[in-house]
């Protein structure tokens, strides 16, 4: 079997190539990435060598690029995407450029290639925007209230109406906020633990009440394996970790596992259209056999030592970065 993994430098997309590599080792893994500030080769180095495994540079919004890529796979997996909530909310035209135009690049090819046996799009938790209470499912309406949810929402159900206009066998799938290693440090969790070794001020959004549910990214990755098996065309998946956690104590957490103090906590004005709460229902999922297998905890703490251990690969992120250093005094200090 031939698999794309499209945004595969990425933090997700380069840990799937990781588990392609280790649960599918006869597999041949070809992964296409513009390499953004996001997306490093680097994530890639312990597969390089790999037989099998090849690396393809470029932008799935460039229809040329992907015609080359994309025929003679039978599977093709979407990561690629602009990802980051706060940098949409100041460059929402990236988002949609990414995000949605070249999902349809990537479906437009996908239409045209004979033998695809399946095309996942890879949506978030967010498309359903703040829940209060329950938890979402499947069946829900979409009503994404940031520029990126909105981007991954469209490209979501574009990909969606491929399969019901043109056959193309699609699913989509919706998972909650991963967290685990090769995870680019200005979200949360790698900013909070970096931040933190080097005893710099945590900016906390607003209350810091503000709920995300948590999932491991190997625990994610073996979900869209058995999907690629059992997966069912024109269907949607939830794959939510179950580990509902406010930023306030997420913080707390990571600041007792680095046995820093809490005076390390700097409030900040909360960004605009902050959703409060999300929550998924995974029934669809579960029933296919599937569960997070990485207890909250456990996944926190092997997390929180992998970014101890590899300094060498985040510090240069952060101190020599162009796109952090200014993401950051936008954001945090502007």
């Amino acid at each position: 079997m031939r698999i794309l993994v499209t945004g595969g430098a990425g933090f997700i997309g380069s840990n799937f190539a990781r588990h392609l590599a280790r649960a599918r080792p006869d597999w041949e893994v070809v992964v296409f990435d513009k390499l953004t500030y996001a997306g490093r080769r680097e994530n890639l180095a312990d597969l390089e060598s790999r037989p099998g495994f090849l690396f393809v540079k470029g932008d799935i919004a460039d229809p040329r690029a992907v015609a080359e890529v994309l025929p003679g796979c039978d599977y093709a997996v979407n990561f690629a995407a602009e990802t980051h909530v706060d940098r949409s909310l100041y460059d929402a035209g990236g988002f949609i450029m990414t995000d949605v135009y070249g999902t349809f690049v990537l479906l437009e090819a996908a239409r045209r290639a004979p033998g695809l046996k399946l095309f996942v799009q890879i949506s978030t938790d967010e498309v359903y925007g703040s829940v209060a209470s329950g938890s979402s499912t499947e069946a829900d309406p979409l009503m994404p209230r940031n520029p990126y949810s909105a981007s991954k929402a469209g490209a979501d159900r574009l990909a969606y109406s491929y399969w019901a206009t043109y056959g193309v066998p699609v699913i989509v799938t919706r998972a909650s906020n991963n967290y685990g290693p090769y995870q680019f440090p200005e979200k949360v969790i790698p900013l909070f633990v970096t931040h933190a070794l080097d005893d710099v001020p945590l900016p906390l959004y607003g209350d810091g009440l503000n709920v995300r549910d948590w999932l491991y990214v190997d625990d994610h990755c073996r979900a869209l394996d058995l999907l690629l098996e059992e997966g069912a065309p024109g269907e949607t998946y939830n794959i939510g970790g179950g580990n509902e956690v406010s930023n306030i104590d997420l913080t707390r957490r990571i600041l007792g596992l680095l046995g820093k103090p809490e005076t390390l906590v700097r409030r900040v004005a909360d960004r605009p259209g902050h959703d409060r709460r999300y929550s998924l229902d995974c029934t669809r999922l579960r029933a296919l056999g599937w569960s997070p297998r990485v207890p909250f905890e456990e996944g926190l703490r092997a997390t929180v030592e992998w970014y101890r251990a590899n300094e060498a690969w985040w510090r240069p992120l952060k101190e020599d970065s162009p796109a952090f250093r200014e993401h950051y005094r936008r954001h945090y200090e502007g």
